[in-house]
């Protein structure tokens, strides 16, 4: 390694080192799991002033080009910043909307609509969602039934798009639909004519948005892509999405696994602490064993998504890191219940939310099983 390129690599570790303390002291005193309690099972969801300072904080562009107004960095920083607001269970939609909505968005063709709607999004003023599936289980971006109609110029919308994160404050939704000529990608205002939006309660105390549409007309200057372009936009979306979930769930394992320590080593049983006993120091020391090889799975796929590979290369990847760290944070989260005993049944405890989230992140954007199934199809006779 020559000696510039040394500089750089100390250069681009201080940096992500920096925004790790800075997202550690954001989880440390802009949030606590009171608020997320407070939260949970309303229609709010989340706080738009908390998601107004993470905006100013420049973490809702770091996906973004420079030439929009974000920071054009690459999903590792985006990993950071996920994975450690996901260790205090932080409601807003950053996956959703910085990293999914924010990705296709990016990767359109309609230059004046990202020249309009990407700074407004890095600002925190606008808060889209991308509305792609429509199936239960079924995760092919193109397996597409709602039709985009020609009119004046536009298109008109007719079907059903469901299981939409961060759909319960969103002020625009970024709709893949079917037209004559192929796939396209249009965004649509909330409050269009013909869109109707309704939310479905999961698991962690937010919602999945349900969007129908009837007849709801997107102009030509909603077009985002069509054709090709629209296909890559939603699958590298798509892709980076399961990569950033991941890091979520690295998360959400770091932190339930830290609480089952502490426990083990404070609660008392027969005069000594539950730790002292080898049965849970063996569970503890597997558990351990299954963070580390998530967390090593997640820094390698970031490294190789930053570098842009090829679709097939860029799916098999992704589907690597998310089946990894689904099977990783269920068995720990689980876990972190048995350790609690009567008490981690209870909802007053925490690490039963730290359950619920993983429960709901290893469901989002397809299982570890689907993922396994998919990276065995794109990389024949390779192990995860």
């Amino acid at each position: 390694m020559t000696q510039a390129n040394t500089a750089s690599s100390s250069a681009a570790a201080e940096h992500r080192s920096l925004l790790s303390d800075s997202v550690a002291d954001f989880a440390a005193r802009g949030t606590d799991l009171a608020r997320v309690r407070r939260l949970r099972g309303t229609s709010a969801e989340y706080d738009r002033a908390v998601w107004k300072k993470m905006a100013d904080l420049g973490w809702l562009g770091i996906l973004v080009p420079e030439r929009y107004g974000g920071r054009g960095l690459g999903l590792a920083e985006m990993a950071i910043v996920a994975r450690g607001l996901a260790r205090a269970l932080v409601p807003e939609p950053l996956a959703a909307t910085a990293v999914l909505a924010a990705t296709a968005l990016a990767a359109a063709e309609n230059d004046t609509l990202k020249e309009e709607r990407l700074p407004q999004l890095v600002a925190g003023d606008l808060l889209p969602a991308l509305a792609w599936q429509e199936q239960a289980g079924g995760l092919d971006c193109t397996a597409i039934e709602t039709q985009a109609t020609p009119f004046e110029g536009g298109f008109k919308v007719n079907g059903v798009k469901r299981f939409i994160a961060g759909a319960g404050q969103a002020d625009a939704f970024l709709i893949s639909a079917r037209a004559a000529g192929g796939i396209v990608l249009l965004w649509l205002p909330r409050e269009a004519a013909g869109a109707q939006i309704t939310l479905e309660p999961l698991a962690d105390g937010r919602s999945f948005g349900s969007l129908m549409l009837e007849d709801a007309l997107v102009p030509k200057s909603g077009v985002a892509a069509s054709g090709a372009a629209a296909v890559e936009a939603l699958g590298r979306a798509f892709d980076h999405g399961c990569a950033i979930t991941g890091a979520e769930l690295a998360g959400v394992m770091d932190r339930a696994l830290e609480m089952s320590l502490d426990y083990l080593r404070t609660r008392e049983q027969f005069g000594r602490p539950i730790g002292a006993f080898q049965a849970l120091q063996h569970r503890a020391v597997d558990l351990y064993i299954h963070r580390e090889l998530a967390s090593a799975v997640l820094e390698e796929a970031l490294a190789v998504l930053d570098r842009g590979p090829a679709a097939a290369a860029r799916a098999a990847t992704a589907s690597r890191v998310k089946a990894r760290c689904a099977d990783a944070a269920t068995k720990i989260t689980r876990e972190a219940i048995q350790f609690h005993g009567a008490i981690g049944f209870t909802d007053e405890f925490d690490v039963g939310l730290y359950l619920k989230r993983a429960l709901v992140l290893t469901a989002w954007l397809g299982g570890a099983n689907w993922h396994r199934r998919r990276y065995a199809r794109l990389a024949p006779g390779a192990r995860i």
